[in-house]
């Protein structure tokens, strides 16, 4: 991982993705998090304060850049919640199967290369009946914007850390195996002022189990 991508990609994701406007749709996916939790993607600790601690049994943050960690110390110093940091990318998670109860992943399927390796790996350290709680954005159903993401998404992956703009992450979940017991997919109402961000304001939100 390059300089770019460990030390200022993280400070511009956590300042757009940390938007209020995408605040209540993170606090209405993490606040279900219970258990034995895994977040992948963790970057910025962005999703921290909305995990509830009374349900919360451990939290193991995923993540490759390490310069992401040093940047959620503030919000971890905050938490009533222990963190525990593991340094690898999506593709690796390196804990025994069914030894989690909920995976966590928010704006992170769109940056990870090989993200059906990466949810294998999901489903395999889930319990049976565990739950997967996701919140991505996604390729969008209106033809004028899907038009402008598939255009542009070689060169916004090259800018924003392999960031896919026309991903489908209910479709990806289905073939790894997952059961979609809820989802709604919807256009961010109010987001950050900043070029291009239209690409990315379709969301997909719910919860998948490992059956």
């Amino acid at each position: 991982m390059n300089y770019y991508e460990n030390k200022i990609l993280p400070r511009f994701i956590d300042t757009v993705c940390g938007h209020k406007a995408f605040a209540p749709h993170r606090k209405k996916i993490v606040s279900q998090a219970s258990g034995r939790v895994l977040e992948v993607g963790y970057g910025t600790g962005t999703n921290l304060p909305w995990y509830d601690e009374t349900k919360v049994k451990s939290l193991q943050a995923l993540d490759p850049a390490a310069g992401a960690f040093a940047l959620a110390a503030k919000r971890e110093r905050q938490s009533p919640i222990n963190v525990e940091h593991i340094a690898l990318r999506g593709e690796e998670i390196p804990l025994d199967a069914e030894s989690i109860d909920t995976v966590v992943v928010a704006y992170t399927l769109c940056t990870i290369p090989d993200v059906m390796t990466a949810l294998q790996g999901m489903h395999r350290v889930l319990v049976p009946g565990g739950k997967l709680l996701f919140l991505e954005h996604g390729e969008s159903p209106k033809p004028h914007i899907q038009r402008w993401q598939k255009r542009l998404n070689g060169v916004w992956q090259v800018l924003f850390g392999g960031c896919n703009l026309v991903r489908k992450p209910t479709a990806l979940l289905s073939e790894t195996g997952f059961i979609l017991d809820a989802h709604e997919s919807f256009d961010v109402s109010s987001p950050p002022c900043v070029p291009g961000i239209s690409l990315v304001r379709y969301n997909y939100l719910g919860l998948a189990r490992r059956m």
